[in-house]
């Protein structure tokens, strides 16, 4: 029986599994590089089966309270002037904004606080030693410990899948592009608009923040793999100004906001692909073994249920081997729909001439007018409610039943 176990990550996917696993009676450690919980961060979405998961776990009133107030997503020209819109209500709460949108550390916080389990902050995994019974694992404060399963959670540069599986280079992805998000006091006055500007392959995007005035920012630029440190913020700085100069509406006061914006975070736009996602007794979830990339909307959810899967199978199965082979199965069919990119792929978010850059804004008018909206949702926006959720309590309860019901 799984007793132990560790989990690298406390940013959704890991505080999600430790949750679960608690709940089956596993002690559980979660080990965290950052010193402290990350406040703030981008805006993420809660969907389809992602959203049934936090309402499993009566999170759903703390989500609903910390939620964003948006009005929806819309296109812009260099004066501001909305040339689409995508309200939230267009798509009965589906669309590219959707109806619940929250912070990524105020979704992190709310699960952080559901659980029990003991968090290790400003320490990494430095080495896994996976045996027989249980793997030793090393941290970087010099520490050594021994757990019946790890569990990778850390995110697309997923340290666990490094040691576990190999080189980062062997499953991550290009999709095509580059995003910086940061937070910068809000040029325009955004009234919960989601507000986005486009020039042939380059895109300035800004979305409300919860503190008034300010707001979070994403530059992103069309680019194949560049080389760069990725601990080296000021070159990065130096890359995104390069390739954002000149561009107009409100990208000169983002990229002077840039220059000292404490939040600032710049990444290859990206998917996780792999094979497999368990060896040994070593597991992965989330963005660590198959992230979607922001353009799907998807990693929020991706992360919630597969937390939720992984726990649940562990608790059905006698042996970590069988859990993880039926964690696999029943995720990989949702998880091939999650990656799935919207039309265009990257290049349709950040079209590459203006000829394409009025083609999506006719096409957003389309989807949003009556007789599309329906057809639109279905085609575009239904891939998170894509998988049948166990309800593992019920098993739990009923083999309880059983077990009680047996004579001495």
């Amino acid at each position: 029986m799984t007793r132990t176990v560790l989990i690298s990550g406390a940013g959704i996917a890991g505080p999600a599994l430790a949750y679960w696993l608690e709940r089956r009676g596993v002690a559980v450690t979660v080990v965290e590089s950052a010193p402290a919980p990350r406040p703030g961060g981008q805006t993420v979405d809660l969907r389809g089966a992602g959203r049934t998961v936090v309402e499993r776990m009566g999170l759903m009133p703390a989500v609903r309270a910390a939620c964003m107030d948006q009005e929806g997503l819309a296109y812009v020209d260099a004066t501001g002037r909305h040339l689409a819109e995508m309200r939230v209500a267009d798509l009965g709460g589906d669309g590219i904004v959707s109806e619940y949108e929250i912070l990524r550390g105020d979704l992190s916080r709310i699960l952080l606080g559901a659980t029990t389990a003991e968090y290790l902050w400003g320490v990494r995994v430095t080495a896994l030693d996976d045996g027989p019974d249980g793997v030793a694992v090393t941290f970087s404060d010099g520490g050594t410990r021994t757990f019946d399963l790890v569990v990778g959670a850390d995110g697309p540069h997923s340290g666990i899948r490094w040691l576990a599986f190999g080189p980062e280079e062997e499953f991550v992805r290009p999709v095509g592009g580059y995003t910086a998000w940061f937070t910068a006091p809000d040029p325009v006055g955004l009234d919960g608009w989601y507000e986005m500007y486009n020039e042939p392959g380059r895109v300035a995007s800004i979305r409300p923040d919860s503190t008034p005035g300010r707001a979070k920012a994403g530059l992103s630029f069309l680019s194949e793999p560049l080389e760069y440190d990725r601990r080296d913020l000021a070159a990065q700085r130096a890359i995104v100004a390069e390739r954002m100069r000149g561009t107009g509406w409100v990208a000169p006061q983002l990229l002077a906001a840039m220059e000292t914006a404490d939040d600032f975070y710049l990444d290859l736009v990206a998917q996780v692909r792999m094979d497999r996602w368990s060896t040994g007794r070593v597991a992965l979830v989330g963005d660590a073994g198959y992230a979607p990339c922001p353009l799907t909307g998807m990693g929020t959810s991706l992360a919630l249920v597969g937390a939720y899967v992984l726990a649940g199978e562990l608790g059905r199965h006698a042996s970590h081997e069988a859990a993880f082979a039926a964690y696999e199965e029943r995720m990989r069919p949702y998880v091939t729909q999650g990656q799935v990119l919207p039309p265009g792929g990257i290049r349709g978010y950040a079209p590459h001439s203006r000829a394409a850059i009025r083609n999506r804004i006719w096409t957003m008018k389309l989807m949003v007018s009556r007789p599309l909206r329906g057809l639109a949702r279905r085609l575009f926006f239904t891939r998170a409610e894509a998988i049948d959720l166990p309800d593992y309590d019920a098993d739990r309860d009923d083999r309880a039943v059983t077990a009680g019901s047996r004579p001495a």
